[in-house]
């Protein structure tokens, strides 16, 4: 038998750089970029006293602290100084620094100040606090203008306490 040897069948050495691979995965990080740019960003506009979740159980008796539009605390009914309320506090849970303190804001009331009374709490020892909103809302009603549905209750929903509190809630 007689063998034809061409020139071809001799293993050449890949002098280039084959790039195709290297501008697959550049085109991949690419598109994945240009995807995830604009979810990262927040719009500014926020108007979120409202929510459609079922509510979580409510407790027995529940320890409500009320921020008035006026920024008055209110504990259950009763109203208090900020100053009193490590002690109004203690009387209410009965010393348990474990119960969730639920606390409700006026739709009036400006974030920062918001942030003092969970600073009050926090400082108090008080680390499992819910915030309260109106259940079954319309997007963008006002508390007195839209009935609520049947079934639409005040709604609880448990807030993080900060990271400088050491302990989850």
């Amino acid at each position: 038998m007689i063998r034809i040897r061409h020139t071809d069948e001799n293993p050449h050495e890949a002098s280039e750089i084959n790039v195709t691979p290297f501008i697959d995965v550049m085109l991949v990080l690419l598109v994945i970029f240009m995807v995830t740019a604009p979810l990262t960003t927040v719009n500014v506009p926020v108007d979120l006293p409202s929510s459609t979740e079922k509510p979580t159980p409510r407790p027995d008796a529940p320890v409500f602290l009320t921020v008035k539009a006026d920024h008055g605390l209110a504990l259950g009914e009763e109203d208090i100084s900020t100053d009193a309320l490590p002690g109004a506090l203690e009387r209410a849970t009965k010393s348990n620094k474990d119960e969730r303190i639920f606390l409700r804001a006026d739709r009036t009331v400006d974030y920062g100040t918001l942030m003092g009374v969970m600073d009050k709490l926090r400082t108090a020892g008080y680390l499992k606090v819910a915030l309260v909103n109106l259940q079954g809302q319309e997007e963008g009603s006002e508390a007195g203008t839209t009935p609520m549905p049947a079934g639409g209750a005040p709604s609880a929903a448990p807030a993080a306490s900060a990271p400088a509190s050491g302990a989850a809630p």
